[in-house]
């Protein structure tokens, strides 16, 4: 089974799969949290959605309150602050779990995927990063720190699109 056929529903609650939310196509995997330090990377996820969903990429968010409890609000609070704070548009998720017991089969598909410096494992923070192709191969991963509109990300992002 593919990453893709995995299980999971909109912020709406409405049910479907990761290759519903990411159209099929390559996309960037991130979970997301709305009272985060990294919360202001929301603004260069929506760009990186802007410049490159029309060339055949989609940015999926993934709600979760791990860490911190920085994404404590409801699934209307989550969408309503998403939209009217960054503007957001891409696609996003029902809150999920990254780590643990209750973790999300997508994040269990994930983990094994090393980042540059080799880590690989247990999500460590909101706003961890995962490039996966149109078959949802992991591509790349990317800590928290960096953020979607380095160099690195988008030579990631570019190298999935046909």
């Amino acid at each position: 089974m593919s990453i893709l056929d995995a299980a999971i529903a909109r912020l709406d609650g409405t049910p479907g799969t990761l290759r519903d939310l990411t159209g099929g196509q390559p996309a960037l995997l991130v979970n997301v949290a709305s009272k985060c330090g990294l919360t202001p990377q929301y603004t260069a996820l929506e760009a990186l959605h802007e410049a490159y969903g029309p060339q055949g990429f989609a940015v999926v968010g993934l709600p979760c309150n791990q860490f911190g409890g920085q994404e404590p609000g409801t699934t209307e609070e989550i969408a309503e602050f998403c939209s009217a704070t960054y503007g957001v548009t891409f696609p996003m998720s029902e809150k999920v779990e990254v780590n643990g017991a209750g973790r999300h089969p997508v994040y269990s598909a994930l983990t094994d995927t090393a980042d540059e410096g080799g880590e690989s494992g247990d999500i460590r923070w909101n706003f961890e990063k995962f490039v996966i192709d149109a078959d949802g191969a992991p591509v790349a991963r990317f800590s928290p720190q960096v953020t979607p509109d380095d160099e690195r990300v988008v030579a990631a992002v570019r190298g999935t699109i046909a």
